[in-house]
């Protein structure tokens, strides 16, 4: 993850990970089989243990635990790196599917915070987890990118506010759901 870092995505090559790992290039190609499955693989495992995903309890805190735990992620060189990486649209489709199946991987494992505030009740049951962290996550995620403005320290419960504020529906305070449906 340190080459992934250093480097970035697109500069990233076998051959340095190997020389920091010790090991011949034939050997990470036979764990990870190409370049992309390594870096995916890396982004998934930094994405998991810089962004854990929070049981609080509640919803609301558990929304903003995670923008918190993303903010300072995005803060550090590897999330700048990836988020960066990430904006950058390829014509290749094995980066392309990479790319899908990290974030499908990613809001797959954040959703459980949606999906447990559905079976406490806290919001409708058809709520789309997917487009809920899409939402809290998209303006940390621009704000990482274009450098135009810093995180302060209240933005992760301001942004928990006003998902929650979509996603419940009408009889607990107006808002649309964002259902599946």
């Amino acid at each position: 993850m340190e080459a992934l870092a250093e480097h970035g995505i697109a500069r990233l090559s076998i051959a340095d990970v190997a020389a920091r790992a010790g090991v011949n290039e034939t050997t990470v190609y036979r764990r990870w089989g190409s370049r992309e499955k390594l870096v995916l693989d890396a982004m998934l495992t930094a994405s998991d243990e810089g962004i854990p995903v929070p049981d609080t309890g509640a919803v609301r805190t558990d929304l903003a635990a995670f923008a918190r735990a993303l903010a300072g992620y995005l803060a550090t060189p590897l999330g700048r790196s990836v988020v960066r990486a990430a904006a950058l649209s390829s014509d290749d489709p094995v980066l392309a599917e990479s790319w899908r199946t990290f974030w499908q991987s990613r809001l797959a494992q954040a959703g459980v915070i949606v999906r447990r505030a559905a079976e406490r009740g806290e919001l409708p049951a058809d709520t789309d987890a997917g487009l809920a962290l899409e939402l809290l996550c998209a303006p940390l995620q621009t704000r990482a990118l274009l450098g135009h403005r810093p995180v302060e320290p209240d933005l992760p419960e301001r942004l928990a506010d006003l998902v929650l504020d979509g996603l419940r529906d009408r009889g607990q305070g107006g808002g649309v759901g964002l259902g599946c449906s």
